[in-house]
């Protein structure tokens, strides 16, 4: 199995390097080149095409987020996750709807940062427990009368819990016992049905409607 390459972003010097030294304890991770803008970001992307990109939302000439809707606006399968310090429900909301697959504040763990890496690299999408909870209250202020979406299957449902305790598609096909194509039609459905863009606003949205409970995952 090959290592999981990763593009590092931050407009820190010394604390890049200090996310770089951390990253190469790992003997699974390969930490392939490094950005201090957004648009370096977009460039070293292009140029290297890494499994993730571990990226900071405040970064000068253009923030994450604005790179991350470059990223997705020219490639299908981009897997990014924000670290950063900003944990405003704006700032977070407009992190995952850019296509942010997780969302970690700086004070995470390095057990955390591994985990979230390797989780969303495998397709799965994380969030810390403190950011699910803004991003759930974000939710419920900016969908004022929301319309109810259409039902989902019972299948769909069995589904969509795994997602949200940040099961990867072929995890979940072992969980269910069905293959992981299948798994994909129905995240694609479930995404659908939700009106959501990703996998981890599929879950928030979930459970600001009360379709999944956050609290115990």
């Amino acid at each position: 199995m090959s290592n999981i390459s990763i593009l590092v972003a931050d407009d820190h010097p010394i604390v890049r390097d200090g996310l770089i030294a951390v990253l190469r304890t790992q003997a699974d991770f390969d930490v392939v080149g490094e950005a201090g803008n957004g648009r370096e970001v977009v460039a070293q992307y292009v140029r290297l095409m890494p499994d993730i990109v571990l990226l900071d939302l405040e970064m000068p000439e253009m923030d994450g987020v604005e790179a991350l809707q470059a990223l997705h606006s020219r490639f299908t399968n981009v897997r990014a996750i924000a670290f950063t310090a900003f944990d405003t429900d704006e700032r977070i909301l407009g992190a995952v709807r850019a296509g942010a697959n997780g969302y970690l504040l700086k004070g995470a763990s390095r057990e955390e940062l591994f985990r979230a890496i390797r989780v969303v690299h495998a397709g799965g999408s994380l969030l810390e427990p403190v950011v699910a909870t803004k991003l759930l209250h974000q939710v419920s202020q900016s969908a004022a009368e929301p319309a109810l979406p259409e039902s989902l299957s019972a299948r769909e449902q069995e589904v969509l819990n795994l997602m949200s305790r940040g099961l990867q598609n072929k995890e979940i096909a072992g969980q269910l016992f069905i293959t992981e194509r299948t798994v994909k039609f129905h995240v694609s459905s479930i995404l659908g049905k939700l009106g959501a863009g990703n996998r981890t606003e599929a879950v928030a949205m979930a459970a600001q409607r009360g379709l999944v409970d956050l609290d115990g995952v």
